[in-house]
């Protein structure tokens, strides 16, 4: 996968806003492309969190940040493509 189209959890800014490939926490066999915000962490005032789904989920250092869709759909679309073989 490219690196070169994601965002670096740790330059992450409050107000960012960033595609990553969501996983249904419902049903685990769907994942699809969404927009999130880097926003303020709502309980540690010194950390960030990603709002996506209006959920807050904390940011793990090896998350991966999109910096487009484009990007997280061609990223999308390498995983599935190995997943097949």
């Amino acid at each position: 996968m490219e690196t070169m189209d994601t965002i670096d959890p740790k330059n992450a800014k409050a107000g960012d806003e960033v595609f990553v490939i969501y996983n249904n926490p419902h049903t685990p066999t769907v994942s699809n492309v969404r927009p999130a915000e880097i926003v303020p962490h709502p309980k540690d005032p010194d950390a960030l969190a990603l709002f996506i789904n209006d959920t807050f989920h904390v940011i793990e250092d090896d998350d991966a940040l999109f910096a487009s869709e484009a990007a997280a759909e061609r990223a999308f679309q390498e995983i599935y493509d190995e997943e097949k073989f």
